[in-house]
C-alpha cells in the first residue's frame, strides 16, 4: 500500500533553494550590521527572511502531501482483480439489445 504522509527528506528537497536563499541573506544582513549594533540592524531583516521562508515552507509541505494523497488511489490494486472492459461484453440483458 502507498503511503499518503510525506516525509521530512521529501520536504528538505523540496525547500533546498529556499534554504539556501534564506541562508544568503541572513549572512547578508549579519554582515552588513554595523559594531555594536548586530541586533538592532539585523532582526527585522531576519525575521522577514525567516517569515517569506516559513509561508514557502508550508506551502509547499501542504502541496506535497496534496499530491501523496492524490496518487493515492485504494482501489488501484483492485482494478486487475475486476478485469477490463473487454471482458465486459454484452450478453443481451440490455433493453436496447433484447428488441
Amino acid at each position: 500500500m502507498e503511503s499518503k504522509q510525506v516525509s521530512a527528506a521529501q520536504v528538505q528537497q523540496a525547500m533546498a533553494e529556499d534554504f539556501k536563499q534564506l541562508s544568503e541573506e541572513v549572512a547578508q544582513a549579519m554582515n552588513a550590521a554595523r559594531d555594536g549594533r548586530i541586533i538592532a540592524d539585523t532582526e527585522e531583516l531576519v525575521r522577514q527572511a525567516d517569515a517569506v521562508f516559513r509561508e514557502r515552507l508550508y506551502a509547499k509541505a501542504i502541496r506535497l502531501l496534496q499530491d501523496q494523497q492524490e496518487a493515492f488511489s485504494p482501489s488501484a490494486g483492485r482494478a486487475a482483480e475486476q478485469g477490463s472492459s473487454a471482458r465486459d461484453a454484452s450478453d443481451g440483458e440490455r433493453a436496447s439489445e433484447r428488441a
